[in-house]
């Protein structure tokens, strides 16, 4: 625009042109001064010379002081050495002009977190599990949801609602799902985020009495535990689901009906539309076959409305992953649910367990319910 603008002001003028183009005119006037030049900043005689900022350097750089700050260096020099060679703001200058002002004290060095590597073929193979909170009748009050979920068949195995997170809630939710579900040395992979249950002594030494292998999510990566994330989220995503819960009872009462939606009704859309219930029963088989004799008379009845050939119901995934290696295949199962509203499935078991003292001390209108 300035150009034009003094193009067309040969013309017209300065006044006129501006007006035109609508260009303010001290811009005009600003862009035909020739730019200035930074004058040099004079060197102070207060200066250290070259030969001196050398020595400063070496000495800051020396394995005696490499590890230590500026200002530890000009005092120690003081009261050690009673020597005096800079300020320590000038030390500060001098490492700046070679980039060295960086941390300079012996830190530890933690490796990077390992990444977990899961899989899973068949059902009871590898379990997640996680804790939310659920809100309570009061601001504060929260109640805390165990989920353990099995992530090959995402069949929820075990739930436990408590007024507490607390790791021997945890340990007994463990070991009356392992009973339930039969679980034997050695056949399973509990996998967990790095909660203080999770963590807890008592259940790692829980797992290793049952014989199952523990796997902990990396520090600040909830994408470790993706199965158990996405199934808290279907929940919290139904319609129904409340914004907060009156009591421990309405908490069981509303949980009651929704695992058993979840595990036995929901299909699930990364179980090739199956309900969880069908694949950890092992009945997916039978169903895909029923499924496969429909598709088979829908197509002899109408064959020109199927483009592609005989239809074939979705399948169920081979493998299912946590942090799949890119190498295995291109094109990972995803384990998120897709439709936040109607997905989940059921189970109908629920019994009640028997609370700890202080619990059922402090609660004993509450309680505690875990379905297995």
């Amino acid at each position: 625009m300035i150009s034009q603008t003094e193009t067309l002001a040969q013309t017209v003028g300065v006044k006129r042109a501006c007006e035109a183009l609508n260009v303010p005119r001290s811009s005009l006037y600003r862009a035909r001064q020739a730019p200035k030049v930074a004058k040099p900043r004079p060197k102070p005689a207060r200066a250290l010379s070259e030969p001196e900022k050398e020595t400063v350097r070496e000495l800051l750089n020396s394995e005696r002081f490499y590890d230590q700050s500026p200002r530890q260096v000009y005092a120690m020099l003081l009261d050690e050495d009673q020597r005096y060679l800079c300020h320590w703001r000038t030390m500060y200058r001098i490492l700046a002009e070679h980039d060295e002002v960086h941390e300079r004290r012996a830190q530890s060095q933690h490796p990077a977190a390992s990444k977990p590597h899961l899989v899973a073929t068949a059902p009871n193979q590898l379990w997640s599990w996680d804790i939310t909170k659920l809100k309570g009748p009061t601001k504060w009050t929260y109640y805390y949801l165990y989920v353990i979920l099995d992530v090959y068949s995402r069949y929820v195995v075990g739930w436990l609602i408590a007024p507490v997170e607390r790791a021997d809630l945890a340990e007994t939710l463990i070991t009356q799902t392992c009973a339930k579900q039969g679980i034997s040395k050695n056949q399973l992979t509990l996998h967990a985020d790095r909660g203080s249950a999770m963590r807890a002594k008592n259940v790692a030494f829980l797992l290793a009495d049952l014989g199952v292998t523990k796997s902990h999510s990396r520090p600040h990566t909830p994408n470790d535990n993706p199965y158990s994330e996405a199934q808290f989220k279907t929940m919290k995503y139904r319609p129904d689901f409340p914004d907060q819960f009156g009591s421990l009872a309405d908490a069981r009462t509303w949980l009651r009906p929704f695992f058993h939606w979840y595990n036995h009704i929901h299909r699930h859309s990364a179980l090739g539309l199956l309900a969880p219930a069908t694949v950890h029963l092992g009945q997916a088989a039978a169903v895909q076959q029923q499924r496969q004799l429909i598709l088979e008379q829908a197509f002899s009845a109408h064959p020109e409305r199927f483009i592609k050939g005989t239809p074939k119901p979705p399948s169920l995934p081979d493998q299912v992953w946590i942090n799949q290696p890119e190498a295995l295949t291109p094109d990972p199962v995803n384990p998120s649910d897709q439709d936040p509203v109607f997905d989940t499935a059921v189970f109908p078991v629920s019994e009640a367990v028997s609370r700890p003292p202080d619990v059922e001390t402090a609660h004993s209108q509450s309680g505690i319910l875990m379905p297995l």
